[in-house]
């Protein structure tokens, strides 16, 4: 039998849908109006003050959930650009997001939206709001297969800061830029381990860890305040000295949400903040593994730069991303619920 959409009278959406390392990317295809803005930031700031029923449609239940992920692809003004994009999640729209460049990264490919597609690798210049960040795709045979991208400079912005948590009393975090801001600190600090820990447990600390460094660290960013927040808090397990076996962490972001992947700017910013201390070197690969799903990435600081007065690097995190599948979402105007709900 062939599946025809039902009447409705409001807005189609088409979205396709993929995961990299089992954190969900939903990329919207069709359904939302011009988006406005001469820059990407603005554009950015327009979906936030003008179109944001739309995220919490696609995002929330009874068409997401709690944790979905999504990724807008709208023009860019960078010349060098394949393509600009918005990330949106359950609390609104982020600066950076790894995974979903590995994603965009292959779907790029396969829906022809460079100009140019060749093997071993393609070249897709993708223009996050944090910067323009290249992404390199496997290609052979007419196939993608896996990404990797070379992140905009990253930095250690403050380590060994002490927070007050509450429940906690006082914590020593760092806090590291990579694409996004984190505040990193060992689970064991909370009695916890990142690998067999309740979720509910670890985004309980974490939880603690972002809103105490929110209300008493300033973050400031060198090139645009619009990047200056916490973006949320990364778990590790500790093992930040170079070893050959997988470092694991858990983030949890935005309004309490669970990365299921080892976090691609979370990656970025953890390279960033070892080769700052000296537990790295450049061109050592690291392999980060998910707490939650054993997902892996592969990180290294290919080069270092900087970013306003910070010592920076850039860093090239490596995984795959798949498809899921694709949907044409429709609303009804008698419907209550049509913009969505969360459960928390």
């Amino acid at each position: 039998m062939e599946l025809v959409l039902p009447p409705h009278d409001g807005t189609e959406l088409s979205v396709v849908d993929m995961h990299t390392g089992g954190e969900p990317l939903r990329i919207i295809i069709s359904g939302y109006p011009e988006v406005k803005g001469e820059s990407l930031l603005s554009k950015r700031r327009f979906l936030k003050e003008h179109l944001d029923v739309l995220r919490q449609t696609l995002m929330f239940e009874p068409r997401g959930h709690y944790d979905m992920y999504g990724a807008l692809i709208v023009e860019s003004e960078i010349s060098e650009a394949d393509f600009g994009v918005l990330f949106m999640h359950n609390e609104g729209y982020s600066t950076m997001c790894g995974h979903a460049v590995i994603a965009l990264g292959r779907f790029a490919v396969d829906y022809k939206l460079v100009k140019k597609i060749q093997s071993p690798e393609t070249q897709v210049n993708i223009h996050c709001p944090c910067g323009l960040v290249k992404a390199f795709v496997e290609y052979s045979n007419g196939k993608t297969g896996g990404v990797r991208f070379n992140s905009v400079p990253a930095f250690a912005f403050a380590t060994d800061v002490i927070v007050t948590v509450a429940g906690y009393g006082e914590v020593m975090v760092d806090i590291s830029y990579g694409g996004a801001f984190y505040a990193f600190v060992a689970a064991q600090r909370f009695g916890l381990d990142v690998n067999k820990s309740r979720t509910r447990d670890l985004v309980d600390a974490a939880t603690a860890v972002t809103n105490s460094v929110k209300s008493q660290v300033k973050l400031h960013h060198p090139i645009n305040e619009d990047l200056a927040f916490l973006y949320g808090t990364i778990l590790t397990d500790g093992n930040d000295v170079y070893s050959q076996e997988p470092t694991a962490n858990v983030c949890v972001f935005a309004d309490s949400q669970v990365d299921r992947s080892p976090t691609g700017s979370g990656v970025t910013a953890r390279v960033a903040l070892q080769y700052h201390k000296r537990l790295i070197l450049l061109n050592q690969t690291r392999t980060f593994q998910s707490g939650t799903t054993r997902s892996q990435f592969t990180g290294r600081a290919v080069q270092e730069t900087t970013c306003g007065d910070f010592k920076a690097v850039v860093v090239e995190v490596a995984g795959k991303a798949h498809y899921t599948g694709v949907a044409r979402f429709v609303q009804e105007s008698a419907d209550k619920l049509t913009h969505g709900f969360l459960l928390k």
